[in-house]
C-alpha cells in the first residue's frame, strides 16, 4: 500500500479536457477526459477512482471505467442523483465537451487481487469499477462470472460493452427478473473464489451477510456512501494526537474529527470526501489503537491498526501517534 505521507505530497492533480460526453443509460452520462496537451495520464489499475473538483467547490469521486492500459483517456460515468448536493446535476446539466475540469488521483482501495476464480456482483452504477476488472480477468484467463442488477434494462449502463462476454454476464433487470438471488449465488462458500461487489447499500449489506461464512478475505466491496455505523464504535471522547514529524500534540475534542482538529491547528492534510469513503486522508498509525469508522478498509486492514481514515475514525484510548 502506498505511503499516505508520500501520497499527501505527491498525488497527481491537473486540469483535464472533457473530450466527449455521452449518455450510456437512462440517467447516466459518461465523461471521456484527456490532457489538453495530449500528454499521457497517470497509469491506474482496476478498482481505481478519481476526484472531480467541480467549480461549485464540491468534490466528487467516480470510478475509472475505461481501459486501464489506455493512458490517453480516462472515462467515468455519473448517475444523476435528484436528491444529491448538486454534483451530479452539474455534470449532467452544465458540463459540456470542450470544457476543462480539475481532476485529482487516481487512488485505489478496491484492488483486484489474485484468485482462482471470480464472482462479480453489480447493482446499478456499481458496474463502473467492475468493468475494468472483468476485462483484466478475461485477459488473464481466470474463470469469472458477472451478475448485474438494475431497476430496468434502460437504466443499466454499458450493457452493450458487456455483450461481448456472452454467457459470463447475466443481466438481471428488477422489473423483469426481480431482485438478485443472492442465496443461490452466495449460499455455499467456494474456496479460491473472490467476490467483488459494488452498488447501493442495501445490496452491499445483503452480500456481506451472505458472505459471513466465506473465508475472511473472499469478499471485497466498494461503497459510494458511508456504511451504516456499527454498534461497537467507541464513545466519542477527547484524545490526543501526536504528529511524529514534529512531536506536536493536538487535542481532538468530542464530536470533532481528527482532520478538523488538525485543520484548526493549521496542519494541512490532503482530504476529499470527509465521510470515510474515498481514502484520500489515509494516514499511518505509529502508536495507539484506532477506532475505525470508515467505509474503505478491509477487516484485515482494520485489525492491523496500521492505517486509518482521519476524517471519521477516532482513538480507542487517550492518544494516537500519526505519521504526519
Amino acid at each position: 500500500m502506498t505511503s499516505p505521507a508520500a501520497r499527501t505530497v505527491a498525488e497527481w492533480e491537473d486540469d483535464l479536457l472533457v473530450a466527449r460526453k455521452e449518455a450510456v443509460a437512462a440517467g447516466v452520462v459518461a465523461l471521456h477526459l484527456v490532457s489538453p496537451s495530449g500528454a499521457d495520464l497517470p497509469a491506474w489499475r482496476p478498482g481505481a477512482h478519481i476526484d472531480l473538483l467541480l467549480p461549485s467547490g464540491l468534490v466528487r469521486q467516480y470510478s475509472l471505467c475505461g481501459r486501464p492500459g489506455d493512458l490517453s483517456t480516462w472515462r467515468v460515468a455519473v448517475l444523476r442523483e435528484p436528491d444529491g448536493a448538486g454534483g451530479s446535476a452539474y455534470v449532467h446539466d452544465r458540463l459540456a465537451a470542450g470544457q476543462r475540469l480539475r481532476v485529482r488521483g487516481p487512488r485505489n482501495h478496491f484492488e483486484l487481487e489474485p484468485a482462482d476464480r471470480y464472482l462479480f456482483i453489480a447493482g446499478g452504477i456499481g458496474i463502473t469499477p467492475l468493468l475494468p476488472m472483468v476485462e483484466s480477468v478475461q485477459r488473464s484467463g481466470a474463470p469469472w462470472r458477472l451478475v448485474y442488477g438494475g431497476r430496468s434494462r434502460a437504466s443499466m449502463a454499458f450493457t452493450d460493452e458487456l455483450a461481448r462476454y456472452g454467457t459470463k454476464v447475466e443481466l438481471r433487470p428488477q422489473d423483469e427478473t426481480g431482485l438478485l438471488d443472492l442465496d443461490t449465488l452466495l449460499g455455499e462458500p467456494r474456496p479460491g473464489t473472490k467476490v467483488y461487489c459494488c452498488g447501493p447499500e442495501a445490496l452491499l449489506t445483503a452480500v456481506e451477510e451472505r458472505c459471513s461464512r466465506w473465508p475472511g478475505d473472499a469478499l471485497r466491496v466498494e461503497r459510494f456512501r458511508p456504511r451504516r455505523p456499527g454498534p461497537s464504535a467507541a464513545e466519542d471522547s477527547a484524545f490526543l494526537v501526536e504528529l511524529a514529524s514534529s512531536g506536536r500534540v493536538i487535542e481532538v475534542p468530542p464530536h470533532v474529527s481528527i482532520l478538523a482538529a488538525l485543520e484548526e491547528a493549521g496542519v494541512p492534510v490532503l482530504n476529499s470526501c470527509r465521510e470515510g469513503t474515498c481514502g484520500t486522508c489515509e494516514t499511518t498509525v505509529l502508536d495507539g489503537e484506532p477506532d475505525h469508522r470508515d467505509s474503505v478498509l478491509t477487516p484485515e486492514e482494520r485489525a492491523s491498526g496500521e492505517f486509518m481514515m482521519i476524517c471519521v475514525s477516532r482513538a480507542r484510548g487517550d492518544r494516537l501517534v500519526l505519521d504526519l
